[in-house]
């Protein structure tokens, strides 16, 4: 294994104190493990609250600031982040509008909001509401999950809701854009390698130099099958196929995300969208704005994901609307 790292047992602790020195407009609780934004949640907004394990990045603490959320919770690499942790969060972020927890469907994050929220909830009586992401077709269900994986959309739903939320949108209807936003996207994953854990110190599971991973999870779960290694033109068809077919995306513009899993470089990205584009132009489905980069990644694997949302008019005003975190920053 070879990582720019002190020691395994300190990754966390270390990177956020790293986010701590980068980032001023953010505040990072080191006994707690959240980042927030330096500035308190404004009066009457609603708060935005995510969060997960760690070895994502810029998911989810990339995402604090002005347009986004409130609020990050990291557990340790790929470890569901504790109730106490997203108790603490939810309570310290709440400026009397309530908060909206958006969590990725795996077992440990929605267990763990849950009881988050109702012990908040008896504490201080704040209102919370949460979404709960689940827009990867590739499997049914997974190592981590009952149902559907979350992964990109999560950040194209961040994006839409926090434009909302920033709006001064109540909770309801904050809440009700969030559900809108993860019945309207769908997302499909590959890998060429895997990733390597830093406690694990060896790769999560083996793929021969000249195989692929279809349908890969964000954490390294299996997919829908292996194969050998094809063009780029065949995996984006391999990727964008499975999406057409869970939902019918004509007749509305759509926001697109090609996104890298941490390893592979961006000239490769940019390969990958052409061919994305070109599949979604021939199937009539016109790309109102898109995303190409590292924006949901698993550690140092390579490979990408492509997530597509089927956008009304109020979600591409919201995606365009003003945004300043680390991992997004527009219109300001």
């Amino acid at each position: 294994m070879k990582k720019l790292i002190n020691t395994p047992e300190s990754v966390l602790a270390d990177a956020l104190a790293g986010i701590d020195a980068a980032h001023p407009h953010l505040k990072v609780d080191h006994v707690n493990r959240v980042i927030y934004r330096a500035e308190p949640t404004r009066a009457g907004k609603v708060a935005l609250i995510s969060g997960g394990g760690s070895g994502h990045e810029p998911l989810h603490g990339g995402f604090v600031g002005f347009g986004m959320l409130d609020a990050a919770c990291a557990g340790e690499v790929f470890t569901s982040p504790t109730p106490d942790q997203m108790q603490e969060a939810t309570k310290v972020a709440d400026s009397g509008a309530g908060v909206l927890h958006i969590v990725k469907n795996y077992t440990g994050d929605v267990m763990n909001f849950e009881m988050a929220a109702e012990m908040a909830e008896a504490e201080t009586g704040v209102k919370v509401a949460s979404v709960v992401v689940n827009d990867d077709v590739a499997v049914q269900d997974s190592l981590f999950t009952a149902g559907r994986r979350g992964v990109g959309l999560t950040v194209l739903l961040e994006k839409i809701v926090g434009a909302a939320a920033e709006e001064g949108q109540d909770l309801a209807a904050v809440t009700a854009l969030a559900h809108r936003v993860n019945d309207s996207g769908r997302s499909m994953g590959m890998a060429l390698t895997s990733c390597t854990v830093p406690a694990a110190g060896k790769p999560t599971f083996d793929l021969p130099d000249d195989m692929m991973e279809i349908g890969v999870g964000i954490h390294g779960e299996p997919g829908r099958h292996r194969e050998k290694l094809a063009d780029a033109a065949s995996i984006a068809k391999q990727l964008v196929d499975p999406i057409l077919s869970d939902m019918d995306f004509t007749g509305s513009a759509a926001i697109v995300m090609l996104n890298g899993m941490g390893g592979t470089p961006q000239i490769e990205l940019y390969i990958m969208y052409n061919e994305v584009a070109k599949l979604l132009e021939a199937a009539g489905i016109t790309v109102a704005r898109n995303l190409v980069g590292d924006y949901i990644t698993s550690l140092d694997m390579a490979g990408c994901s492509v997530t597509i949302l089927k956008a009304d008019e109020e979600m591409v005003n919201l995606w365009d609307a003003p945004v300043n975190t680390a991992g997004l920053r527009w219109g300001v």
